[in-house]
Order: C-alpha cells, then structure tokens, then sequence
C-alpha cells in the first residue's frame, strides 16, 4: 500500500497500524483519511489478518484529533459533506476484525473515531482521555456519541463538557470502563501485541462472527439482537460442533486484577 502517514505491517495474521505524524502528535490529515480508507477495505478483503492493533508514533501522543492546520477537505454542498468516522471508523467500514488501540499520552477528539469503535483498549500510565470541541466553541457530537456506547452517559457527558478544562486520566479511564488495562510505557506495545496473537490464533469465522454480533445488537433491541445472534452461531459454527479439540486450548497467563 502507498501510505503516507500512516505505517502498516502484518506478521502472523496480526496487522500492526502505527499512526506516523509524532511531529504533529499523530492528528489525522485527509491524507489520512485516505490511508485509512485504503486500510480498512485492505483489511476486509486479505483473509491473512486476522487482528489489528492501532498505535501512535512518538512519546506525547496517541492521536489528538484533526490536523487544524492542515484541516481535511469539505465539499462545498453542505449536503454532499461527510463524517471523517466514515473513512476512519472500522465498523462503519464493515470490518469485523477484532481492533486493539494501545494508547499512550494525549488521546483527543478525533482519537475517539477509533477508540469508540475498538474492541479492546489498554493504555500506557501516562495516558489522557479528552475531547476538546467546546472549549473552541464547537459542538462535540460524533465522538460523545460513540463514547456513549462505551462508558457511562455521565461519563461522557463530563468529558465532552469539561473540554480542554479536565482530562481523564489513565486510572479513571479503567474505573470507568474506557480501557481495560494500564501498563507501563515500556509494556504497552508489547501487550497490545500480545492480546491480538492470542486472538489471531483462534478460529477467524468464530472472532469476525463474535465481533459482528455483539457490535450489531448495539442497534436492535434485546430481543431482535438474541434472534440475530442465534443466527451468526449457526453461521459462524456450520457442522454444530467446536472447530479444535478442546484439549489443545490453552489458557492466557495474565490476569487481570
């Protein structure tokens, strides 16, 4: 692929996307947008990843949101604009991959276009959550939308709120469900790596259907999303019985505490 701000890597079914603008704290430019676009239809269509793990080059950040200075392009008819989730986003992309987000320092706006639709987030100590759209007097919508999905409404509410004015740091992100480990800057990687492995070794069908269902039913009520689910089980698991023998599972030496 011919990217340009963005780096892409895949060994042992595991694809490894670091986003590679430290000089500008890895906000997203629309050649970003176009990587991302490229990314996420590479991804659907090559059967050899199984898992994605996001990441952000440098020491300070993660990712924090749009490049103000360089901005992204806007149609011109109002009605023609579209949402940068729509290129950023992976579900919304149709990609059932299971996507880890190892976060390190500043994580802002435009970050949570992927956050709010990864499936598993860990972070770095030194890690901040936060959204700064009313501090510059801008309606935060997309991104507490999404993070509502995630995290308490007061939680998200607070966040989208208190804009530049407080930031959630690593510890509160885990009390409050955003991530779901903290780690030394040092492990980070290391672990982010290490969970998508453990994933990309298990059946494919059984992870994408896993990720379909349970990402779908957020849209349907309990009822239609249980109906749905019963059958993905029977998609997903055609001859009705485990696809490995049972005896050769092993178990994960973390736990989580």
């Amino acid at each position: 692929m011919d990217l340009t701000t963005v780096l892409y890597e895949v060994t042992d079914h595991v694809a490894t996307v670091t986003l590679n603008r430290p000089h500008a704290m890895n906000s997203f430019t629309q050649e970003t947008l176009d990587d991302f676009s490229l990314i996420w239809h590479t991804v659907k269509e090559d059967d050899d990843v199984h898992v994605v793990v996001l990441r952000g080059a440098g020491d300070r950040a993660f990712c924090t949101g749009m490049d103000v200075k360089e901005g992204i392009h806007r149609h011109p008819n109002l009605w023609s604009q579209t949402d940068p989730g729509e290129r950023l986003s992976p579900k919304l992309n149709r990609v059932w991959k299971p996507l880890v987000c190892a976060v390190h320092g500043m994580a802002a706006g435009g970050a949570f276009y992927w956050l709010n639709e990864a499936d598993i987030i860990i972070c770095s100590q030194d890690a901040t959550f936060f959204d700064p759209h009313v501090s510059y007097g801008l309606t935060a919508a997309m991104e507490p939308i999404g993070l509502a999905r995630r995290i308490p409404l007061g939680e998200t509410l607070r966040i989208a709120l208190l804009g530049l004015d407080e930031r959630v740091s690593a510890a509160r992100a885990l009390q409050i469900g955003l991530v779901s480990e903290v780690l030394s800057r040092e492990q980070l990687w290391e672990r982010a790596d290490e969970i998508a492995r453990i994933i990309a070794a298990k059946p494919p069908a059984a992870i994408q259907g896993t990720v379909r269902a349970v990402w779908e039913s957020l849209d349907a009520t309990r009822t239609q999303a249980l109906r749905t689910g019963l059958s993905y089980t029977q998609l997903g698991n055609p001859v009705g019985k485990a696809e490995v023998d049972r005896s050769s599972v092993s178990r994960s030496r973390w736990t989580l505490r």
